[in-house]
Formats: C-alpha cells, structure tokens, sequence
C-alpha cells in the first residue's frame, strides 16, 4: 500500500530519482577516448604494486575472509614475472606471491584433498573451510593457471593439483553428450559440506596403522575439529615433519598418504552426493575448454585433450544457431542470446585448442565468433564492447564490464583474441582494434606498430601462453 500511495502522490519525484539513477548507471560505463592514448606498461605497474599492497604474507592469496582464488590476478603476477624474466630484469617476489598462494590453496580446504575440485572461497584467511560450491568457472581458470605455473616452476605439486583437477572434471562435471555442468552444490542431506566431511573414528576403521597416523598428522585429525564438530581435511605438517615423527622416509610417507587418501575416497564415493547443477553455459565451458586444452597439450594427457573437443563439439551442435550462439541448455535444448563473454571465451578457448594441433573448421570458427563479437557487441562510438549484444532486449543500462571479477573480463579476454587473430590472419583492422580499446581488464596491449614485428609479437605471444611454441 505505501508503494501504490508513492506511486500516485510522488510520481515528480521518482521521475527525479530514476534519472539519477539512469546517470549514475552510466558513469559506471568507461570515458570515451578523447584523444591519442600511449599504451605502455604503467597500468601493469600500477597492478602490480596494487596487488603486492594486498597480498597476505601469512596464508597467500589478496586481502583478507572470506577469500577468493582470484585466478586473474594471479594470472597478472604470473604474466609481470615472464614479462620481466624475458626482459633480463625478473621480478621473483611476482612469482613467489602466485607460487605462495597457489601452494596453500592445493594444500588446502578449498581444494578436494581426495577428489580434486576447489570450492568457490574460504570463509577464513588460511583456505581450510570453503564454502563447499564447486564452480566451472573457478576451476577452469586454475586449471589454466597450475598447468602454467608448473611449467615455470616445474614444481610437482602444481602438476599434481591441475592432474587432480581435470580428473575430477571429467568424472563429476562432463555430461555424456560431451558439455560441461555448472556446479556441485554445497549441501548433501540437508547439510553444507557433510559429504566432505570425517571424524577419526570413520578414518581410523578404512585405514591401517601407519595410513592413519601419516594421514591424521597431516590433514590435522589428531587436533580440535574444525568445522562443526567434524573434520574437513587440510594440510597441517610437511613430509619431512611426518618423517621426523614416525621414522618414515619422504617415499614412504608419500605412499601411505596416498594409499590412505585412495581408501578415503572410495569410501566417501558410497555417500549420498551434492547436487549437481545441470545448466550448460557457454562462458563457463569455454573457460575449462581452454583448461583442458593447455593442460592436456602441456602435461602430455591427450584425454584431456578430447575431453575438450567434446565440450566445444557439443557448444558448436547445440549452442551454434543460424551464426550466432546461445548463452545456456539444459537437456540438450538451448536458449537465450548470448553474450560478449560467451563469444571471447569460446573464441579464445578455440585458439588453445588450435595450438595442440591445426584445424582450419576450428579457425573460421574462431574468425566468426570474433566477426559477430565486433559486428553485435562493438561500441563504435566509444570503444570497446558491450556485455549485451545490439539485438538483445532493450535494458535501462546497457553495460560495458571492463574489469576482472570472478571471471576474467570479457574485454581483456576479447583484445588478446583480436590480436591472435591479427597474427594470425594479417588482419590490420584487428590489431587496430585492440590498440585502440579502453581499460580491458589485465590483457598486455600490442600497439600497431609494434604488431609489425613478427619477432617480437611472437614474444608477447609465448608471454601470454607461458610456453606455445
């Protein structure tokens, strides 16, 4: 009744405060460029001390609970290392934050210590409980960023991470016809986390003697429970203090750890499962394409490999409609527009997989994905693109998203596809389009006249892949 009384006595002043409302909407959109822009490295400057302000000496990761993985800003550190390695003037405290952080998540709770998988964040500072979500687009980009990091670094358990990750990909998150789903859910029987969840007791009836002792000290069963009375596994000693307390070598530690972790997770498979969201979306499944693609070309597992092509096979049949595609299915029957992340993703997932092995059907495709990018989604006025394309239903605000969130920005994703492309193709236009664009998320720019040197661009490049040949 008060929102009808409004509406009839008040109706100068919501006029007033929707026109605010619709200016303020568009001050959200980026300045248009009035004039000439130098495009050099001083906003990737500004990035990395930004993120350097913010890093968590103790745990790892930027600013303090409830913690994200923020894989695109990992990905900047990573990225500012090669750049600077490459230049002969390596930054290492760029590597050692990405290496910190991406070790204590792997060791971790938001990480499925027997199943592989993260969660979406950590309710504390230390990534030990998460809420217990598993999400696509999480895993996809920290698919991409282990596998990168274990070839910098060459570090077995960034390799093990991205292994255990796309394992649990394949068996838990591909449908049949070959699309990935969206999420587990947090809750099993009415509970969030219950089906992560053991006591001691659970633990100490599947495993012998010395599987039991090793797994207790390093997942902390031998201390206070931390999470509702029960226990979420966690890492909380090293192999040398395991070593050191029961007279084991590392090899032996190693192998009852994982003996111990195997019983656990075929016990665990008997439990009632979180429910599983269904929903195929474009986006998310070009972000753990482009995952399994780089890991299975890098880490030699032509599975994950094929795994990728199903999903975008499947994206290509149901989502690929009369040109243009489809943003969500759901039993195999698509709908909705899609939008500008639908297409950079998929665009930039189709590149990734063309560097495990040529294909030209998979290059037009990639060329048309990008064509409709510019033609639907472009803002010609103003630069860069719109989240929703020219066709979509009409909205107050029509947004232009120009930062990394959880997912990477869709405009930065968009300049590194165009310029790819470029190369590619000897498109002109294209790498004038990328020069030009504004504030696109954390991608490196490649000026025209730069674009002209083959050498250096393939550089630039080999940076953004950490590794292609």
């Amino acid at each position: 009744r008060h929102i009808a009384t409004a509406y009839q006595e008040q109706q100068s002043e919501i006029r007033v405060q929707n026109q605010a409302l619709r200016n303020a909407l568009a001050q959200l959109n980026p300045e248009s460029n009035v004039g000439a822009v130098a495009l050099d490295s001083v906003p990737l400057e500004l990035a990395r001390q930004q993120l350097g302000r913010s890093f968590d000496q103790t745990h790892g990761g930027f600013g303090q609970a409830p913690k994200f993985p923020h894989p695109s800003s990992l990905n900047r550190m990573l990225r500012h290392w090669a750049a600077t390695a490459v230049a002969g003037d390596a930054d290492p405290r760029a590597l050692y934050m990405v290496d910190f952080t991406l070790t204590r998540m792997a060791l971790g709770g938001i990480n499925d210590q027997l199943g592989g998988g993260f969660c979406r964040y950590s309710v504390d500072d230390q990534w030990m409980i998460p809420h217990f979500e598993k999400m696509l687009y999480d895993n996809g980009p920290l698919l991409t960023l282990y596998t990168d990091l274990w070839q910098s670094t060459g570090k077995s358990l960034f390799r093990q991470t991205a292994e255990q990750t796309a394992e649990w990909v394949m068996r838990e998150m591909q449908s049949p016809a070959g699309g990935y789903y969206s999420t587990l859910d947090a809750d099993s029987e009415g509970e969030e986390g219950r089906f992560y969840l053991w006591t001691p007791e659970q633990a100490r009836e599947l495993l012998d003697h010395d599987e039991y002792r090793h797994l207790a000290r390093y997942y902390g069963l031998d201390r206070e429970a931390n999470f509702e009375r029960r226990w979420h596994l966690h890492n909380f000693a090293t192999v040398a203090e395991l070593n050191q307390a029961f007279d084991s070598s590392a090899e032996q530690a190693r192998s009852l750890l994982q003996s111990a972790r195997q019983k656990l997770f075929r016990a665990r498979a008997d439990r009632i499962r979180p429910g599983r969201d269904e929903k195929i979306l474009t986006s998310w499944n070009a972000l753990m394409i482009k995952g399994m693609a780089k890991a299975g070309r890098l880490l030699d597992r032509p599975e994950w490999v094929d795994s990728a092509v199903r999903a975008l096979a499947f994206l290509r049949e149901h989502h690929w409609r009369d040109g243009r595609l489809l943003a969500t299915s759901r039993n195999g029957t698509a709908q909705l527009n899609a939008y500008h992340d639908d297409y950079a993703y998929l665009a930039d997932a189709a590149l990734e997989l063309l560097q495990v092995g040529w294909d030209g059907a998979l290059y037009d495709f990639a060329r048309q994905l990008a064509d409709r990018l510019l033609t639907h989604f472009e803002d010609p006025q103003h630069g860069a693109f719109f989240f929703t394309s020219d066709d979509h239903e009409a909205l107050v605000h029509r947004p232009k998203p120009i930062g990394d969130d959880a997912m990477p920005s869709g405009n930065g994703v968009a300049v590194e596809v165009l310029q790819r492309l470029a190369l590619l193709s000897g498109d002109a236009e294209k790498t004038e389009l990328t020069a030009t664009g504004q504030g696109m998320g954390t991608a490196d720019y490649i000026a025209p006249e730069q674009a002209t040197d083959s050498h250096h661009v393939d550089i630039r490049a080999d940076i953004y892949s950490l590794g292609c040949t």
